[in-house]
């Protein structure tokens, strides 16, 4: 399994800072000791103003582009969405689906998740499928039932053969954006119920997102089931965001 650092900037940076950005933590990681492992996929997924600038920015780097989000349909009478050939068009090669952001402020439901992710994979995008448990879903012991309804409803229908084009992210929904981070013991308890939940998912990656930073990141990676992180605010940071490659390379040698 590919281990996965991907930054997931939000409703953060003009186009402009954003380019920015980017030339900054290419030019972070390309120096020691910094330097990306060929162990290590990273991936940017800037706003979608900031998506043309940002794969300039990338063009001559071992990163990938990612997106934050994806329509399920190619093209119609959808204002303000953003359709798969869209993103394909503009480099995009991961696509995050069924974010707990999106869940709560914008009514996505594990349908809507489970047609994103079949139309990401329609078209040769790679989604990364967040799934979550909220603070008060934990407290009433729900956590194992909410990852694993929720892993189910969005690859329902994907076959075998496929899932070894998805990539999962467990982020607990308390601890996104919190600076409470799930303990690393109990975020890879949680990450082998999720692998349980379907048949095949043993060798899908499976990120940690909540809360990531430098100073815990080295113990998520210590768990040998986690695959990498979605990392929130501290992408933001080219030093920060290159130090967590730095300690995903060191990791997974």
């Amino acid at each position: 399994m590919r281990t996965l650092v991907v930054g997931n900037w939000k409703m953060n940076e003009t186009a402009t800072q954003a380019a920015r950005l980017a030339r900054e933590i290419v030019d972070v990681l390309s120096m020691p000791p910094y330097r990306a492992k060929r162990s290590v996929d990273v991936v940017l997924a800037p706003p979608f103003t900031s998506l043309a600038p940002v794969r300039d920015a990338i063009a001559e780097h071992d990163v990938a582009l990612g997106a934050q989000n994806v329509y399920w349909a190619d093209s119609g009478a959808f204002t303000g969405e953003i359709s798969p050939p869209m993103l394909l068009d503009l480099g995009v090669r991961y696509v995050i689906v069924g974010h707990s952001e999106r869940r709560r402020y914008f009514g996505e439901t594990d349908e809507d998740v489970r047609k994103k992710t079949q139309a990401a994979l329609a078209h040769g995008l790679r989604p990364i499928v967040a799934v979550g448990e909220t603070g008060d879903e934990r407290d009433s012991g729900k956590t194992d039932e909410r990852v694993t309804v929720q892993t189910r409803a969005a690859l329902e229908g994907v076959t075998r053969e496929r899932l070894s084009e998805i990539v999962i992210a467990y982020e607990p929904v308390w601890a996104i954006g919190t600076g409470r981070n799930c303990d690393p013991t109990e975020a890879a308890r949680v990450i082998d119920v999720i692998r349980a939940s379907v048949a095949g998912l043993d060798d899908v990656p499976v990120l940690y997102g909540g809360s990531v930073s430098p100073a815990n990141f080295a113990q998520y990676m210590a768990m040998p089931r986690c695959c990498g992180g979605l990392v929130g605010g501290a992408s933001l940071d080219a030093q920060s965001f290159a130090l967590l490659v730095r300690i995903a390379g060191e990791a997974r040698p």
